[in-house]
């Protein structure tokens, strides 16, 4: 990965994306922020009263935060990490473009042949849009 100095990590549910991607990120030294994407709510959502907001944006499926934070604590990196919400393609692309990430590193779960990266999945819109290579690895 020579010449990357930011990485952005785009997490789902998959540790070993996190994992692989500290990894090649730590190789080379390189800033990492990491993103959590979460779709849009629809409903109605009262904020009255809940004390901790990190551990409600998690009670959705995949990664917690925490669980972030302590693998990046065991593959001895320094993360940021990012919460957002929307589009989930969309935002992994304007975070790349806010952070000024020279690569974005996502995974893709291995299916029938390369149909997946090139149907209209989240991977192939976050490579048609990204102002930067984007590295996909295995979930």
């Amino acid at each position: 990965m020579k010449g990357y100095r930011k990485v952005l990590i785009a997490v789902n549910g998959s540790k070993e994306v996190l994992r692989q991607g500290l990894r090649l990120a730590h190789d080379e030294r390189c800033w990492v922020t990491v993103v959590k994407v979460m779709p849009p709510y629809e409903g109605d959502l009262e904020l009255v009263g809940i004390r901790n907001i990190e551990a409600l944006l998690d009670s959705n499926e995949g990664i917690t935060v925490a669980e972030l934070k302590d693998l990046a604590r065991e593959e001895r990196a320094m993360i940021r990490t990012r919460i957002e919400e929307g589009d989930i393609p969309r935002k992994i692309v304007e975070v790349a473009g806010e952070e000024r990430c020279d690569i974005i590193i996502m995974g893709a779960e291995r299916r029938k042949g390369l149909r997946r990266f090139f149907g209209g999945g989240v991977v192939s819109r976050v490579i048609n849009q990204a102002p930067c290579p984007v590295l996909v690895v295995e979930a």
